[in-house]
């Protein structure tokens, strides 16, 4: 799973980035673009990157689906939404066959517990951004997205037994376009696992109110 994740990279840098993947297009961010942030928690608002024709949009969303029927946010936020079943879910099904988009991240952080304690490590590319699966609702008369997930590879199963479904750029226009059916086929342990790369994160990344680059190391 996924329930923190790091996005430093901003501005023009940020617009290029998202640009170079095929089939994106123009990008256009109306409200510009994030500030860098290294301690992104659900509920809180995340860049959401949807394709149309014109070209790709970026725009400020809430972590935690909020699907069409809903009219408030009450309830455990849907930050997450499993690749297995993401196609049957009532929460999620309508989203999946016509709304999929792309979270952008730096890095994300997950939790192992070794002796006893939880120790949070920093996990992120080699270099690039990652690009995770996501699926964005209107609900409650608000932008909300959730980011899909899958059973780990081999390369990450030691830290958690799953993974964001981060897609390759060549991948990506299949997932955000295509049939329900062709994204379907994405749904599988990430190829971009190969990637990635984890090291010991500080213990203060616990307390959603740090966010700094000091968070990503923990020396």
């Amino acid at each position: 799973m996924c329930g923190r994740f790091v996005l430093f990279t901003s501005g023009q840098d940020l617009i290029d980035a998202i640009g170079e993947v095929p089939g994106a297009g123009p990008v256009h961010a109306p409200d510009g673009t994030p500030p860098a942030r290294y301690n992104i928690a659900p509920t809180q608002q995340v860049p959401l990157v949807r394709f149309a024709e014109e070209g790709s949009r970026l725009d400020a969303a809430r972590w935690g689906l909020l699907p069409g029927w809903k009219k408030d946010d009450s309830g455990p936020p849907l930050f997450n939404a499993r690749g297995e079943t993401v196609a049957e879910k009532p929460s999620f099904r309508a989203a999946f066959r016509r709304q999929r988009g792309l979270m952008v991240l730096d890095g994300y952080y997950e939790w192992k517990h070794e002796g006893g304690a939880k120790q949070p490590y920093y996990v992120a590319p080699e270099d690039g951004l990652l690009f995770a699966a996501a699926l964005w609702d209107t609900g409650g008369e608000r932008l909300s997205t959730t980011m899909v997930t899958t059973d780990a590879p081999e390369e990450t199963a030691w830290l958690h037994h799953r993974l964001p479904l981060f897609l390759e750029p060549a991948e990506v226009q299949q997932w955000v376009s295509g049939t329900p059916e062709e994204a379907l086929e994405l749904v599988h342990p990430s190829r971009a696992a190969g990637r990635l790369r984890a090291q010991e994160a500080a213990p203060e990344v616990g307390n959603v109110r740090n966010d700094y680059p000091e968070l990503m190391s923990a020396n």
